[in-house]
């Protein structure tokens, strides 16, 4: 299927690890143009020099102050088709091992730069009445992970934020809907394997298999998997689709709506 992508911009947050890699290339390899934007300077650049043509950067973490302005400068006053928008996860903590510090960490960085980046890129999609906004979650807004309090109780902020937005520019041409992986072979699930194995005494590989066999289809999920879909709904072809949370899971989420 061709997805209409060639020279179209789209802006990928975390896009040097995991998910936002994947779904970088992935545009890539559909003649999509990209402004990438990660912490690390080095692998953002060797990104570039394997597609010089395609490919601008933006240094910095998105979660932090200052970063989304200086993705909005890049834009300037080009048109851009849509975003994934993604950067990492908080640390793996269950309730009582948190602190009030950790709820406030955790609402900047799972929360807060998203309102602040979303309501930035709207007007510029809104001007071209078209754009492709694709949130990066996790599972858990659908059913709760053990060990991610923080991330089971302020994604499903984001997926209320999305899905009332939604609603408010759907006549723009903009739509809006979330992905939401399950346990997948990227380096966000270490901190999950390394939480598994000092709870349990278990090697990293044996908390490893223990999310295997949590999984229905038999192994872990392969970013280079969810980045198709990420890239369909960023296409002109998932014009009917807004304001929903898909499920990536192999079979996670138990739940009949999942």
């Amino acid at each position: 299927m061709d997805l209409q992508l060639n020279d179209q911009l789209f802006l990928v947050g975390g896009a040097t690890s995991g998910f936002g890699k994947a779904v970088a290339e992935a545009l890539l390899r559909e003649g999509a143009r990209i402004i990438a934007v990660a912490r690390t300077a080095e692998k953002l650049q060797e990104l570039q020099q394997t597609h010089p043509f395609q490919v601008e950067i933006v240094t910095g973490d998105l979660t932090r102050p200052g970063t989304v302005e200086a993705v909005l400068h890049c834009i300037g006053n080009r048109r851009i088709e849509g975003a994934l928008i993604n950067a990492g996860g908080p640390p793996a903590m269950k309730v009582l091992e948190t602190t009030l510090a950790d709820w406030d960490a955790a609402y900047h960085s799972v929360l807060r730069w998203k309102v602040e980046l979303t309501q930035r890129l709207i007007p510029l999609l809104a001007a071209h009445r078209y754009g492709r906004l694709v949130f990066v979650e996790s599972a858990s807004v659908k059913q709760p992970m053990e060990n991610l309090v923080l991330s089971n109780a302020l994604r499903l902020a984001v997926v209320g934020f999305v899905k009332t937005l939604s609603q408010e520019v759907a006549q723009e041409g903009i739509t809006l809907n979330i992905l939401a992986p399950g346990y997948h072979a990227t380096p966000a699930m270490d901190r999950l394997f390394r939480k598994k194995s000092e709870q349990t005494g278990l090697s990293m590989e044996e908390a490893m298999l223990q999310y295997v066999s949590q999984t229905p289809v038999g192994f872990l999920g392969a970013a280079d998997d969810f980045a198709g879909l990420a890239c369909w709904l960023l296409s002109p072809h998932s014009r009917y689709l807004t304001g929903q949370t898909i499920s990536v899971d192999g079979g996670v989420v138990r739940g009949t709506m999942g």
